[in-house]
């Protein structure tokens, strides 16, 4: 059985003990700035309507801008394709005034990055116009070491206005495996260069003592260079934009709406607070494989308190850090603000810093999603922040489902939620040494709404305008031949409303002697695109190899392959972290990555909606009878509705086998909707959780209301027909756990859990 783990959280710690570099800012602490840095404090509050909106849009506009002036400029896939990168707007003093687009985690820690520069660098070297400093620190404010950032003040007649920041993914900064996604580190040692945050842009040159430094540890210098250009330039464009605003509307009127653009922020987040139930959620998920060779399973937890217009997240019960799956503070706290963004503050215009100044972040130090120094963090994006990121979909829906209106903003998990990193790395077709990772799994799926189907292949929810790599030129650029790129049928989680489908992606080597590939993947053994309140997962990540296929031959013979069964082969099993894993020319390599979790009882969604999907070839006949309970007539392929009710009965009255008698019926007022299938209602004790659609009593709202429930533990494939056997890759016994109403059949809820695992307490109101 899992053991939740104590130890001091951040907020029992000195800043000394828990920073990997002996001196870091605890957010919430007050900032100790030298004295002889002036800050910009002065803002108007006389603003007319027009000319907020004109300036808040420029400054949208210039932050968007930002972004794809680094794209222009660095050429890198990384940014073309995976976006891989953010820019930023902040303060004086570090509160931000908006995301750019792009990756968003990135982003989530830039704040803590500029309030060390004002703690540690104000005073020695300084801060001056015309700097940049750059910094990959993950005990800082990076999300990893390949996510360097390049942070600019914005200075206006001697004073510290405001702050730029971006940051973009990089090639390769050095480390025991080319690309720095080191799967074997046993520590942040063996992976690329740390940089606290260094001044390399002085006097608005670049310093090149500082830059050679950065380069010398590159297997990429050139690559690397020209996307540090990439950054200088978009801080650039973003500076003296800003700079010609100050010029044309004064200062005190650019300042004042960025603190009204705080202030909007805080006064929306606040309203929202005042409509939801004080309370306590959690969630529970896991990562498994932590180095090579490793068959282990790790918990995660994530708690989300409610106290008044204050939220504090906590993720004690997590597993300690251990291998190369870690992620810092910073990591998981950028990870939550994604989700915390895009469900609370989604009509702020990626403005979070109103709202950040009533939530606290107090994690673990120690567990291996606030990972203490010198813990190896390089793979910390595609595991320990997807797996922080993820869960907090689930944890804010639940939270604000009692109002019906926030209820419509619901996202339950999307694709790719713990991404199937493949690095691979050899000579291309022009005989050069290259290396680069795949994106396609960036196509990934948009899981259910609480009122709509996901989207599949809809991008990734962390990435709002992500795209994937165009075929002709993934090819161009490296020596590969893509077979296909196709959605799955039925990989999409199953509910009322379906998650969104995902793909996969097949290639071979071509014009080169093969592809040498390092795998960093978890997400395979135990679902983690779960299903919220009462919908299915989505379907894992599977990595596949065929060797020694007739691809080859079939080609020469004018033939296409509809699918494995016709190119032979012998299947070898990809380990979760595999090193050095050679594919030759007619050898096939296809990775599938995880699809949208659905939401809702699968029993509940409209039987044409089902004959929709299956006409569209998004649902197969088998799970739509299995899971959906819905028949389809063969010859019209519509839903037989009087053949649907029957067989729904009888997979009610499947789900209620050994079930013990309900307690009865709640017949007291509705107090309020907790989630999908539970409510509150008056009983003669206090307030009781019941079914919404029978009203069984299922317990005082001082108790679990999973405890009334008739509980089954079901292989995880009859969560998802896709969904393979764990035992390939684990030692634990994950299964499919279900929470039915003991009345009426209805699914409550869902868990994916170890078999030995107690039930988790998701839910605790205060009412």
């Amino acid at each position: 059985m899992t053991q939740p783990i104590r130890q001091p959280r951040v907020s029992e710690l000195s800043p000394e003990i828990f920073d990997g570099i002996r001196e870091g800012y605890v957010p919430g602490r007050q900032l100790r700035i030298a004295p002889g840095l002036r800050l910009h404090r002065e803002f108007s509050t006389d603003l007319d309507p027009i000319t907020y909106e004109v300036i808040r849009h420029n400054l949208w506009n210039i932050n968007e801008e930002h972004g794809a002036t680094i794209q222009r400029i660095s050429g890198s896939p990384v940014a073309i394709y995976a976006f891989d990168l953010n820019p930023t707007i902040l303060t004086e003093d570090g509160e931000f005034v908006f995301f750019g687009p792009y990756m968003q985690y990135m982003s989530g820690v830039a704040d803590t990055q500029v309030k060390w520069i004002l703690e540690y660098r104000s005073d020695n070297p300084g801060i001056r116009d015309g700097d940049m400093f750059i910094a990959n620190d993950p005990w800082v404010g990076a999300a990893h070491q390949m996510d360097v950032m390049l942070i600019c003040p914005v200075f206006w007649q001697g004073e510290l206005f405001c702050w730029v920041t971006n940051c973009l993914h990089q090639h390769d900064i050095g480390g025991i495996t080319p690309g720095s996604f080191c799967p074997a580190a046993r520590n942040v040692y063996d992976e690329g260069l740390v940089l606290p945050p260094i001044r390399i842009v002085e006097g608005n040159e670049i310093r090149r003592d500082i830059e050679e430094l950065y380069l010398r540890a590159s297997r990429e210098p050139n690559i690397v260079a020209l996307d540090l250009r990439a950054q200088i330039a978009g801080n650039s464009m973003a500076r003296d934009r800003i700079l010609a605003l100050i010029r044309r509307y004064g200062p005190a009127t650019i300042k004042g709406v960025m603190q009204r653009i705080l202030a909007n922020g805080e006064r929306a987040f606040l309203e929202k607070m005042r409509r939801l139930p004080d309370g306590e959620w959690r969630e529970r998920t896991y990562v498994e494989c932590c180095r090579p060779g490793d068959r282990k399973v790790y918990p995660v937890y994530l708690t989300l308190r409610k106290q008044g217009d204050h939220l504090t997240f906590e993720n004690e019960g997590t597993a300690p850090q251990d291998g190369a799956m870690n992620a810092t503070y910073s990591g998981w706290r950028g990870s939550l603000i994604i989700a915390i963004n895009q469900i609370l503050c989604w009509d702020q215009y990626f403005a979070v810093g109103g709202a950040l100044r009533h939530i606290s972040f107090d994690p673990t130090p120690g567990t291996f999603t606030c990972a203490r120094h010198p813990a190896s963090v390089s793979t910390a994006p595609v595991q320990a922040m997807e797996i922080s990121l993820y869960p907090t979909y689930n944890l804010l829906a639940k939270m604000v489902y009692a109002d019906p209106e926030l209820r419509k903003d619901i996202m339950c998990i999307g694709g790719t939620s713990q991404f199937p990193t493949v690095f691979f790395q050899g000579l291309d077709q022009r005989g050069r040494q290259y290396g680069m990772g795949l994106i396609d799994p960036l196509g990934g799926a948009i899981g259910a709404f609480s009122c709509a189907d996901g989207i599949s292949t809809g991008g990734q929810s962390r990435t709002p305008i992500s795209r994937m790599p165009n075929i002709e030129h993934t090819e161009q650029l490296y020596p590969m031949l893509i077979l296909s790129r196709r959605e799955i049928p039925d990989s999409g989680g199953a509910g009322k409303f379906r998650g969104g489908m995902s793909a996969e992606v097949a290639f071979i080597p071509h014009n080169t002697g093969e592809i040498i590939h390092n795998t960093v993947s978890s997400g395979s053994a135990v679902p983690t695109s779960v299903g919220l309140m009462g919908g299915y997962a989505g379907m894992t990540n599977v990595i596949t190899f065929a060797k020694d296929t007739q691809v080859l031959q079939r080609f020469t013979e004018g033939l296409l392959a509809e699918g494995p069964a016709e190119i032979g082969g012998e299947l070898a099993a990809v380990a979760l972290r595999q090193e050095m894993f050679r594919q030759g020319p007619g050898d096939v390599f296809t990775v599938a990555w995880s699809a949208g979790a659905g939401f809702g009882d699968p029993l509940d969604r409209a039987p044409e909606r089902v004959a929709a999907d299956v006409r569209a070839h998004t649902v197969t006949q088998e799970a739509a009878a299995g899971i959906y309970g819905v028949v389809i007539d063969a010859g019209t392929g519509t839903a037989d509705h009087e053949a649907t009710q029957a067989l729904r009965r009888e997979l009610r009255l499947q789900r209620l086998q050994g079930a013990a008698a309900p307690a009865g019926v709640l017949e007291g007022a509705r107090i309020q909707d907790v989630t999908e299938k539970l409510q509150l209602r008056a009983a003669p004790d206090g307030a009781h959780y019941c079914c919404s659609d029978c009203r069984t009593d299922l317990g005082s709202v001082a108790g679990d209301y999973k405890q009334a429930c008739h509980v089954t533990d079901l292989p995880l494939s009859a969560a998802n027909p896709l969904i393979g056997d764990p035992r390939r890759f684990v030692d634990a016994d994950p299964v499919f756990r279900t929470f039915v109403c003991p009345g009426c059949g209805t699914m409550i809820d869902t868990e994916m859990c170890l078999s030995d695992d107690p039930p988790i307490r998701d839910i605790r109101l205060l009412v």
